[in-house]
């Protein structure tokens, strides 16, 4: 049989074709490979499967979380936008502040409305953490203020003038400042984040309104995250919880800023029924129980298998 002779013309048309047809495919690959934030994650991964198991045992280790409550409504609170999420060990409940129209809400572990608190003189109100005596203490992004206040059993509005404040310093970028905050008991000492580049920066305090130094930087490179949205601290381990709006993820950090584990928040992942729309919140109790919050108004629980 006589095979068809193909001019090297012929042949380059051939692959020119081919390359107009596949053009269009790997463009697509990547730009849904940056919208799903995959190149973040395949280097998270190879650092996560480096762990030994001793590691992974005295660790969060975030791979083996389930959601146990996914995606309950808080009612009345669609146009508030839910900012961040703190566990109070004192009265095992949950503080909830919402950036938009800046409140606090005090939730059961279950994500019950407990109670709301409205707060005056704050303007975007982004993170919150619950210190010693009652003392919570919040970011303003908008303001680039910390503020610390107490909190308890009788409040029933908070006052910005009755705070002792400090002074975050300039943003980088107009409301990309600085967002998220943690109280860290065992190295006594505040977690604040940075939301872009996200960054964490540690300001020593005894757990008082009084916070001594100024705030330093913890490690030297920026997190592997588009964004930082919020900060917890694993009372048991002491590791850092570090969560990200943008890439759809919860990052373990050891008290170095060193990646431990990581978490997507995608639609079946995790037992997810649904990607969370946006991350905003994240804390844990002394069970090692997970909660998130998600603007608009979500709330969500996630346990170890």
């Amino acid at each position: 049989m006589a095979i068809p002779y193909l001019s090297s013309r012929s042949s380059r048309r051939l692959s020119l074709r081919w390359y107009v047809w596949l053009l269009p495919v790997v463009v697509a690959a990547c730009a849904l490979a940056h919208a799903m934030h995959w190149d973040d994650r395949a280097l998270l991964f190879a650092k996560e499967v480096m762990q030994s198991k001793a590691e992974r045992m005295a660790s969060v280790w975030l791979p083996d979380y389930q959601v146990s409550i996914d995606a309950k409504v808080l009612p009345g609170m669609a146009d508030d936008e839910a900012s961040d999420l703190a566990y109070n060990p004192a009265t095992r409940t949950l503080f909830a502040v919402m950036g938009k129209n800046p409140f606090l809400v005090e939730l059961s572990l279950k994500g019950d409305v407990l109670r709301k608190i409205p707060m005056e003189g704050w303007s975007n109100p982004e993170g919150i953490a619950v210190l010693d005596n009652g003392l919570v203490a919040f970011t303003d992004e908008r303001q680039q203020v910390l503020s610390i206040v107490k909190v308890d059993a009788a409040t029933t509005r908070l006052r910005l003038s009755d705070a002792t404040r400090y002074d975050l310093g300039a943003a980088e970028k107009k409301n990309k400042g600085f967002e998220g905050i943690a109280w860290d008991p065992k190295r006594q000492q505040l977690l604040i984040g940075q939301e872009r580049p996200a960054a964490i920066f540690t300001w020593q305090s005894d757990g008082s309104e009084w916070l001594t130094g100024d705030k330093q930087r913890l490690g030297q490179n920026d997190l592997e995250m588009r964004n930082l949205s919020a900060l917890a601290v694993d009372p048991r381990t002491g590791h850092i919880l570090a969560l990200s709006a943008d890439s759809h993820m919860l990052l373990e950090l050891d008290e170095q800023g060193r990646q431990v584990s990581f978490m997507t928040l995608l639609g079946g992942m995790n037992g997810l029924k649904d990607t969370l729309p946006r991350a905003e919140g994240v804390t844990m109790d002394e069970q090692g129980t997970l909660y998130m919050v998600s603007e608009p108004n979500l709330f969500y629980a996630f346990k170890k298998k």
